[in-house]
């Protein structure tokens, strides 16, 4: 029988040494010096032998305790060598069938299917709000409860729209994995209505990058009177509510800053809209032809009005564009969704851009200025991306901002 205090007396030799314990195991020294468990045993008439790990890696009683349990499993007729071997496929086995893994195996068949701006937003979305969570568990064993905490993260942040996303894309991975036979239930289900409502008004909107330049490639091919026309291409450009555009003054906007200052309509606050160089080339045009007046888009029907509240919706009508696919209020949704999910933009500037009240820790409201610069260079990256996506040129989604 061998101790702990014999073995570390134990030195290498020229050759490869073999001391026994009992049972039919030994400590077998190699002339370099390493020290392995090893057990000897019989098998169907055959003699095997099986490793217990590496000394001092595995002490004596834990190799005692490894010999016992092999022992027991060959007095139950189950060839320990055999069961380690399984144990090993089975350890693989698993190891594919984490949610990581299954989502990876899904997806190479999924962005096949859909377009690059839909991929890039999915991939995104499972990279950050998911694997990073649940990636290492296995699918078949992920709970409701466990979902709910990984898409808890980003709406704590303020991710709503994100979270809900999140939830649906995981969907789709437990559903692979049940057809795939790597799961039998889809957790993801059992949380419709876990999660918080989008706050503000539901409008419909376009928030796919491939169906967006169709949709600005007509609003910029409309015919129609100068100052719908203008109105159209700015609104994708600033995204402030609707009944704000229509009645934009020129006194409120001072094109050499680039800026657009007024109040809220929602809020009641005083806001800063960063003019992109585009927004500002549109404004410039048409200054030449509404500048003398109050209004930036007079009403067409008398002096002294503001461009109808349905002016903008209508063209979009004539235009093809129906209610249900894009309204005037929908360009704030576009642009909330794209600088979040695909430019990566901090959702606090996009919150503040979008006029909504954003506090800070103390619970006080930032002022209009805030985090201005950072809003500005914002607001021309969208600008640039939207006319990247109109001309059809290939778009490479910027780091998110710090």
């Amino acid at each position: 029988m061998l101790s702990d205090a014999g073995i570390r007396r134990l030195k290498p030799t020229g050759k490869v040494q073999r001391h026994a314990d009992g049972g039919g195991m030994y400590l077998e020294i190699s002339p370099a010096g390493g020290k392995w468990w090893r057990w000897k045993y019989r098998f169907g008439g055959k003699e095997k032998r099986l490793s217990f790990g590496i000394y001092p890696d595995v002490g004596l009683a834990e190799a005692r305790n490894r010999r016992d349990a092999a022992r027991r499993l060959l007095a139950s007729g189950i060839d320990p060598g055999e069961q380690r071997k399984a144990e090993k496929v089975a350890a693989a086995e698993h190891t594919g069938n984490t949610f990581g893994a299954v989502a990876r195996e899904w997806w190479v068949k999924r962005e096949k299917e859909i377009v690059v701006g839909t991929a890039k937003r999915e991939h995104r979305l499972l990279e950050t709000y998911l694997l990073p969570y649940i990636g290492q568990l296995p699918i078949a064993d992920i709970t409701a409860p466990s979902l709910l905490a990984a898409l808890r993260k980003p709406e704590a942040a303020g991710k709503v729209e994100t979270a809900h996303r999140a939830r649906s894309l995981a969907g789709q991975v437990f559903r692979y994995a049940i057809a795939t036979g790597k799961a039998t239930r889809n957790p993801a289900a059992d949380l419709i209505g876990a999660l918080a409502t989008p706050k503000g008004e539901h409008f419909a909107s376009v928030t796919e990058p491939a169906e967006i330049g169709p949709l600005l490639r007509a609003l910029h091919g409309y015919e129609g009177s100068p100052t719908v026309m203008a109105a159209l291409r700015l609104a994708p450009l600033v995204f402030v509510r609707p009944g704000e555009l229509r009645q934009a003054r020129w006194l409120d906007i001072n094109l050499d800053t680039a800026e657009w200052r007024y109040t809220a309509s929602k809020t009641g606050t005083p806001h800063v809209v960063p003019l992109a160089d585009q927004a500002v080339e549109i404004l410039r045009e048409l200054h030449l032809l509404t500048g003398r007046g109050e209004y930036v888009f007079p009403s067409m029907r008398g002096k002294g009005r503001p461009m109808s509240d349905a002016a903008i919706n209508a063209a979009m009508r004539r235009m093809g564009v129906d209610a249900t696919t894009m309204t005037g209020h929908g360009f704030r949704a576009m642009a909330r969704t794209v600088l979040d999910e695909v430019l990566g933009f901090r959702p606090d500037y996009i919150e503040h851009q979008l006029a909504h009240a954003v506090r800070d820790p103390n619970g006080r409201a930032y002022n209009r200025t805030a985090h201005l610069p950072e809003r500005r260079k914002m607001m021309q990256a969208w600008a640039d991306y939207l006319d990247s996506l109109r001309l059809g040129a290939s778009v490479v989604p910027i780091r998110r901002a710090s």
